[in-house]
């Protein structure tokens, strides 16, 4: 295992029990009924794997995912879960291939362990159900800050150009239909980073993980995201320090609120050229001059 104490960011290595790295699509034998006519033919689909997140050789969560972006969903994982602030308080990570699934090994520096220790919990998260066994109604209804800081300022076009520039970031999606997609819009920039998983919370963790990597502040822009706004995609996105959240879906209620009362901008239902608000309207301005502080 690679260890940094020198460095602010973590140090990754990476054993595995086989030749090669675990696929994300497998090529499946199908017969398709199509306009009444019969045929057998091949589809692509996306693997899914267990891939526990371990720290100091316990395993703190298990999660079904796509099998890719290791280091980024640790990372992602440690920051929005509320484990460490930032990149520096991670010693090292190891992702170990057992074959059945993966294994991320993440070592904490001294100040984040003990902070860490003090709150250990156990959880399992299925795919879509990000919160399953969290043991305490406080710990699923965690506080959010306020994210009112950003001075985020996106006019209409932005709204859906960030929709339209993310469905052409997803390989993954094109090849087989069924995975989510989160990236980071900039104005002026684009989507300057995104990631694909089987389930919405993962392609989240993901991304909090490159966008913390390439040292891109949450402030710079606004996360979107393919899937519905559960309360869990909400506080992720203010772990990452984002001021707006824009979907393709809908908010449940809850996600409303906890937005609402974190002072984010909460956009989804974004079809074409038409989308709705729900949360803080005044960062999306028509044809306004915009700008980040």
């Amino acid at each position: 295992m690679i260890r940094s104490d020198a460095t602010p960011s973590a140090a990754f290595s990476r054993e595995s029990a086989g030749d090669a790295p675990p696929p994300v699509v497998t090529a499946t034998p199908r017969i398709t009924h199509r306009a009444g006519a019969i045929a057998a033919a091949d589809r692509m689909v996306p693997e899914e794997t267990p891939i526990a997140l371990s720290y100091g050789g316990t395993t703190h969560a298990v999660m079904m995912a796509s099998p890719a972006d290791f280091e980024d969903f640790a990372l992602g994982f440690s920051i929005t879960e509320g484990i460490v602030a930032s990149a520096g308080e991670i010693d090292s990570v190891e992702v170990q291939d057992l074959g059945a699934g993966v294994d991320i090994q993440i070592r904490l520096r001294d100040v984040a362990n003990t902070r860490f220790e003090a709150r250990r919990r156990r959880l399992a998260g299925p795919v879509g159900c990000g919160l399953c066994g969290i043991e305490s109604i406080e710990e699923a209804m965690r506080s959010v800050d306020a994210v009112g800081a950003s001075k985020l300022i996106l006019t209409p076009d932005d709204v859906t150009s960030s929709v339209r520039l993310l469905s052409g970031l997803q390989p993954l999606h094109r090849q087989t239909g069924a995975v989510h997609a989160a990236g980071f819009y900039v104005p002026g920039k684009g989507v300057v980073a995104a990631r694909e998983d089987v389930g919405r919370h993962n392609a989240l963790d993901k991304l909090a993980g490159a966008l913390s990597q390439r040292q891109v502040s949450g402030t710079d822009g606004a996360v979107v995201v393919t899937s519905r706004v559960s309360v869990e995609m909400v506080q992720k996105t203010a772990a990452i320090g984002a001021s707006v959240i824009i979907a393709v879906s809908a908010p449940t209620a809850l996600a409303i609120r906890t937005a609402d009362a974190a002072g984010m901008t909460l956009v989804a239902l974004v079809r074409g050229d038409d989308f709705d608000i729900f949360t803080h309207p005044d960062r999306v301005v028509p044809g306004g001059a915009r700008h980040v502080a």
